[in-house]
């Protein structure tokens, strides 16, 4: 979530009725000063600042990890792709010994990246309005692809055809033709295009669109001729979007209104609203799709949601500063990293949070991806440029990884 989201919580926080707790105000101001500290790492790395556009979906982190070619999954095992937000680079990391290879020069802001099913090339999405594609046999950048004016999220479709690629400022997506890494006619979304989904069969790609309190929307694209259907009505400040595995329903989560809208995708109708905590940040979906796992950075919790009712659970108590999440492949555990230096464990089966994992101090930003094995979960720290390495088996932290200046998005080859 950038910054004009956590500001417009913060905003509602002051002025609701009745007003958010200290805790939830002091959480979004801590928020805003950590995207502006990010900010300026961006801005030292680039020849202007642009607009700050909201990161890949941790919501979507299990999508991450998609097909490699068969090269990449013999000795060296998956290869981690983490994306420098201040140094306009892309560092892989070989996980066989997680070692870093030579940072990949890429465009001014790289705020995401996306891998196609057959692992063969990342896509990485600069906010200054280009994608640059990746060949992940040499780890060599190819020509930039020119697309909209603050670029920020991207997603592909399941048969690594088309990449779609959200463009904040130009309020359009382009879609890329993966076979020639041509962009085609920009497609009209909402005002301030956040973060997109694409269902499993590849024939409807969600945009959600931020405007302002009580305009937020979802565009759905058909894929099939790139044209946008009618607007979908969400909540306010709505930030990530995910979709279940089966493709049924879209959740997206509204961190003004602290709920989180269901969308059933036959129809694209919304559902009653589920009410979760305050300041909802980050959405996750288990791989049976049976369960939602919400973070409410206000009162530190996690809100389990049943997607077979559409029905919120007990609230699970983490600790402080919480900010992304992710779930193993085989569902048993969710991670939830804290910007606070740690990385709590959720079984799944229980909804029990287990010993935080300690992995660094006061930290700026925390992004984390799981392998597809799901033997190691990756977390990336903005503030201190590294990546660190948490054996799943164990729950033990490895040593950090240095990466590169604003360390931010991850992408993993199986």
């Amino acid at each position: 979530m950038d910054e004009a989201s956590l500001r417009g919580l913060l905003d509602s926080a002051l002025a609701g009725e009745p007003p958010m707790g200290p805790v939830t105000r002091n959480s979004l101001r801590a928020g805003i000063k950590l995207r502006r500290r990010r900010r300026a790492l961006g801005a030292a790395g680039s020849a202007a600042v642009v607009a700050v556009v909201a990161a890949v979906i941790p919501a979507v982190t299990g999508a991450l990890g998609n097909t490699s070619a068969a090269s990449r999954a013999g000795a060296r095992g998956p290869t981690v792709y983490v994306a420098n937000l201040g140094s306009d680079t892309v560092t892989p990391i070989a996980t066989a010994a997680n070692t870093p290879g030579k940072p990949i020069k890429v465009g001014n802001g790289p705020r995401a990246i996306a891998i196609t099913p057959d692992g063969k090339t990342a896509y990485v999405a600069n906010e200054g309005g280009t994608v640059t594609p990746i060949s992940t046999a040499t780890s060599t950048p190819g020509k930039p692809i020119k697309v909209g004016l603050g670029a920020g999220a991207i997603a592909i479709t399941p048969d690594g055809k088309t990449a779609y690629v959200t463009n904040l400022r130009s309020n359009t997506v382009t879609p890329i033709a993966t076979a020639t890494n041509t962009p085609g006619k920009p497609i009209k979304a909402g005002v301030r295009p956040l973060a997109i989904a694409i269902t499993p069969d590849g024939k409807t790609a969600y945009v959600l669109n931020q405007p302002g309190i009580g305009q937020g929307t979802v565009t759905p694209i058909m894929t099939a001729t790139n044209t946008p259907g009618k607007p979908i009505k969400v909540g306010d400040f709505p930030g990530e979007i995910a979709i279940t595995p089966d493709g049924k329903t879209a959740y997206v989560l509204n961190g003004g209104s602290n709920t989180v809208t269901p969308i059933t995708t036959a129809t694209n109708t919304p559902g009653k609203p589920i009410k979760v905590g305050s300041g909802s940040l980050a959405i996750a979906i288990t791989p049976d799709g049976k369960t939602a796992y919400v973070i409410n950075l206000g009162p530190n919790t996690v809100t389990p949601i049943t997607t077979a009712t559409n029905t919120p659970g007990k609230p699970i108590k983490i600790g402080r500063g919480l900010w992304a999440i992710a779930i193993t492949p085989d569902g048993k555990t969710v991670y939830v990293a804290s910007y606070r230096g740690t990385v709590t464990p959720i079984t799944t089966a229980t909804n029990t949070p287990g010993k935080p994992i300690k992995i660094g101090r006061l930290a700026s930003d925390w992004t984390i991806a799981i392998t597809p094995d799901g033997k190691t979960a990756y977390v990336a720290d903005n503030r201190s440029g590294t990546v660190t390495p948490i054996a799943t088996a164990t729950n033990t932290p490895g040593k950090p990884i240095k990466v590169g200046k604003g360390a931010d998005a991850i992408a993993i080859t199986p």
